[in-house]
């Protein structure tokens, strides 16, 4: 028999009704045997709406506050350490779960995250971090909102942190790295993505730890030329949802046939199974669930108003982080690609 994954859910926090993240809660139960789960939150409301015959499956933890969506992250951080949101995160930091998911207020989340479960040494700050799909399998987009302004050696972090991940999650031996641009040009771009370019040059002359191929551009998302494109968290926020945005819209218009000739609707009924396979391997819901990259404990990020199937993905993600053991190699890893001098090339 193989060995119990535990992830805590804070079941209260997020736009939706806690009912969709306990219905999220069975579904996954139901797909991973091995799973066991810490729900936070209102312990009567929880155990009202769990079925009793998954009661050994499941602890609950009662949470008497909940973090509000709008809610100032240092406000919360400071009165909220009884919310769903807190005691979710400190399960992670107890060591009685080996993940934490939520779908509440981010910048709350990364407040308690970075206070109860500290960054990795030489990191100073998360990012929020998912895969998105591309024609080489997918390429992972970081930082996605944690962090609206960056500075150059965050920048140099994030793409430090993101090729590990591609490399110990998705078994890619040297994953190349792009810093996102207007241009691929030397000269394009703000004066801070200029500066990260010759940060990460001059990072990769003392260490040879990251395998950089420059600036690149939006569509490079999905080309795959890359398998992580680095950004701070405006550019990376935007391009998602613009992105997410599109796919929806591309398969809602294909799907109805919209100003379709008659002949053209009929072949459109013969071939929706096949449009449909298609659309489902870019559904950007199934990627919901975003990595708090950079803490010493696993956080995953789900959308604020992921219902249960959206919610369910985030749960999946933890659970794959987990059994990849994904931190702690990460972490094994990171010392020696951030440590001051510690290249082969220092003298």
């Amino acid at each position: 028999m193989g060995q119990i994954t535990t992830i805590a859910l804070d079941v209260m926090s997020g736009d939706c009704s806690p009912c969709s993240r306990i219905q999220a809660a069975q579904d996954a139960l139901a797909r991973h045997p091995l799973l066991h789960l810490v729900l936070a939150g209102d312990s009567s409301f929880i155990r009202e709406h769990l079925p009793r015959e998954l009661s050994d499956r499941v602890t609950v933890v009662h949470a008497a506050q909940t973090v509000a969506m709008d809610e100032r992250p240092s406000r919360a951080l400071r009165y909220k350490q009884d919310s769903s949101m807190w005691l979710a995160i400190e399960q992670v930091a107890l060591g009685t779960s080996q993940a934490c998911v939520s779908a509440g207020n981010t910048g709350a989340l990364m407040a308690m995250g970075c206070h109860l479960l500290k960054t990795f040494s030489g990191i100073d700050r998360p990012a929020l971090v998912c895969r998105v799909p591309s024609s080489s399998g997918g390429t992972l987009l970081l930082d996605l909102g944690a962090n609206v302004d960056c500075s150059v050696e965050q920048l140099l972090q994030f793409a430090v942190l993101g090729s590990l991940l591609k490399s110990e999650l998705y078994n890619v031996e040297k994953p190349r790295i792009g810093l996102l641009n207007v241009g691929a040009e030397e000269t394009k771009g703000s004066e801070t993505v200029r500066l990260a370019q010759q940060r990460i040059e001059q990072h990769i002359e003392q260490h040879e730890g990251l395998n950089y191929i420059g600036f690149v551009e939006g569509d490079d998302l999905y080309s795959g030329r890359v398998d992580v494109v680095v950004c701070d968290g405006f550019a990376g926020n935007v391009a998602l949802k613009a992105s997410e945005a599109a796919v929806r819209l591309v398969a809602r218009k294909l799907m109805a046939g919209v100003g379709l000739k008659r002949w053209q609707r009929y072949l459109l009924r013969v071939l929706r199974p096949l449009f449909q396979s298609m659309i489902a391997g870019l559904d950007p819901d199934r990627i919901n669930g975003a990595m708090l990259l950079g803490l010493q404990g696993l956080v995953i990020k789900s959308h604020g108003d992921a219902d249960a199937r959206l919610f369910g993905f985030a749960i999946d993600q933890a659970v794959q982080a987990v059994e990849h053991n994904a931190i702690c190699r990460i972490n094994e890893r990171l010392d020696v690609l951030l440590s001051p001098g510690s290249g082969p090339n220092h003298q």
